[in-house]
């Protein structure tokens, strides 16, 4: 498998998601999603943000590759069952490297696009959802596009998050769309900190496009 070859896959596989033959497939990976993370629009300032985090859940967990593998080259089709593998975290960049606070790995990915790499350079003190995929021939760790960075104003708030989360012992990926949740939460209310938001109380689902309740008192 090649290394670039990683990112035209999923470049690919996210352009055949537009043929008329996969809306109905599409729209139900679309809603799954928004039910375990929270609606989003075309007027929403997150819309963008949220539309590649989605294309991305859809080609790792929603296996949506499988659904368009005989419309990939045979290179592209190499990467199907990888992807589905992806390693999904929450990280921290440091240097070249990406810490995952939530289990601990160590990862410097190898292959990234262009806009990721902005992202990171940018990224001090933020905490993101990314998931990364790896190959042992060539040895390639790749950084897949379509991370959601937690607003650096929330990374004190997401330690008791992820310390309520261990003990209630959830799984890797029902915690990171708990805080995606919070995330969007967040940026649909106005004037309020982000410890209002990314709570440990709000680690139980809320119902489709759904937000927390807002405060009884607003917070300056």
């Amino acid at each position: 498998m090649g290394g670039p070859g990683v990112l035209e896959a999923v470049a690919r596989i996210i352009e055949l998601g537009g043929d008329a033959g996969q809306g109905a497939r599409v729209a139900a990976l679309r809603a799954e999603f928004e039910a375990r993370t929270g609606a989003f629009a075309p007027d929403d300032p997150w819309f963008e943000e949220r539309t590649r985090a989605f294309w991305i859940d859809a080609v790792t967990r929603g296996k949506f590759g499988r659904a368009v593998s005989a419309s990939l080259d045979p290179a592209q089709q190499l990467w199907v069952e990888p992807l589905e593998r992806a390693h999904r975290g929450l990280f921290r960049a440091e240097g070249d490297r990406l810490v995952d606070v939530w289990s601990g790995a160590v990862l410097a990915p190898t292959v990234l696009d262009e806009a990721s790499r902005a992202e990171l350079a940018a990224a001090s003190g933020q905490l993101f959802d990314a998931r990364l995929v790896g190959s042992d021939d060539p040895p390639l760790i790749a950084l897949l596009p379509g991370a959601v960075f937690h607003p650096r104003q929330a990374t004190a708030a997401i330690e008791p998050v992820l310390i309520a989360a261990r003990a209630a012992s959830m799984a890797v990926d029902e915690m990171l769309d708990r805080l995606l949740q919070m995330e969007r939460s967040l940026r649909s209310l106005s004037r309020v900190k982000a410890a209002y938001a990314y709570r440990a109380d709000a680690l139980s689902p809320t119902p489709p496009g759904g937000s927390l309740r807002r405060p009884e008192k607003r917070l300056s």
